[in-house]
């Protein structure tokens, strides 16, 4: 594969006047009221603005249009700032240069304030940074403590609720991988998730098989049955999972066999008069096929968005 990759971005940093950028959009209220927003004043105000502002350069004199960053302006100019470095993108898309942006996972975040710590910043400094209680820093810190190498390596590109990691430890490495695929095959990486697979373990797949598990809200009568029929769930899932690629397969090749087959007036014409159920159930798998085809392409787009 021949040619040049070209850069997404300029690579020098442009210092441009608060004044002279153009925001996309105006912060609605509730984003202002929220603890985000209160989060990133507080970061700016202690250690400055990280992540710099993404702006689109003008094409003719006037203002620099502003694609990434619209809190941090805000809270630049409520702390009274007048400039602030700026990265400049070769597309005036904002939409374009989303696509090209992945946010902090939660595992990326924790090594990041593991970093932090070991180069002299304090517990404190880095709460008040991050506007949150010193006990989030001391508990993101030790995040992955009693979590398995191959589980970190699943999740490290997710956002995962940090309270998934507490129901996580509680069950045996090789359980947590499974917990694990199974949150990624659902993309559900939500405590309350956790929670229910947590209720479906086994007594034997916990680290404390000798403490009988609890899961607020259900019966021991529940999670017994929730255990079995995870048992059954996991071993269809398994028989599917195993299938599935030569399934598809299949289903592609018949469905272009179809295709070409009804594509021919003279064959299409006979069946309608002869066979017409069996045109029906001929279109229905062509369809299903395209169907399947366009989720792939969907799902493809889910892994590329931020």
């Amino acid at each position: 594969m021949s040619g040049t990759v070209r850069a997404a971005f300029e690579t020098r940093l442009e210092t441009i006047r608060l004044s002279d950028i153009l925001p996309l959009r105006r912060l609605a209220d509730e984003v202002i009221r929220s603890v985000k927003y209160r989060r990133i004043a507080r970061s700016v105000a202690e250690v400055g603005v990280i992540e710099p502002l993404v702006v689109a350069r003008p094409k003719s004199p006037g203002a620099w249009m502003l694609l990434d960053g619209h809190v941090r302006l805000a809270v630049l100019k409520d702390l009274g700032e007048t400039e602030t470095r700026c990265l400049v993108a070769d597309d005036d898309e904002a939409f374009t240069y989303n696509r090209r942006v992945n946010r902090l996972a939660t595992i990326q975040e924790h090594y990041m304030i593991v970093r932090a710590l070991e180069r002299g910043v304090s517990e404190e400094k880095l709460a008040k940074a991050l506007d949150v209680d010193v006990k989030a820093i001391k508990r993101r810190r030790s995040l992955l403590e009693g979590v398995a190498p191959e589980v970190i390596e699943l999740l490290k590109n997710h956002t995962v609720n940090p309270v998934t990691f507490d129901v996580l430890r509680k069950m045996r490495p090789m359980r947590q991988v499974e917990a694990a695929e199974l949150m990624l095959s659902a993309n559900n990486f939500t405590s309350a998730y956790a929670k229910a697979l947590l209720a479906a373990t086994r007594q034997a797949d916990l680290v404390r098989q000798d403490k009988p598990k609890r899961v607020g809200g259900m019966t021991s009568d529940q999670m017994a049955r929730m255990e079995r029929e995870m048992a059954s769930l996991t071993q269809d899932f398994r028989a599917i999972e195993a299938s599935y690629g030569d399934d598809v397969l299949h289903l592609v090749v018949a469905s272009g066999y179809l295709n070409r087959l009804l594509s021919n007036a003279h064959i299409e014409r006979h069946l309608t008069t002869r066979h017409p159920e069996l045109v029906d159930e001929f279109r229905a798998i062509i369809s299903a096929a395209s169907l399947d085809d366009a989720g792939d392409l969907g799902r493809a787009g889910d892994q590329v968005s931020p």
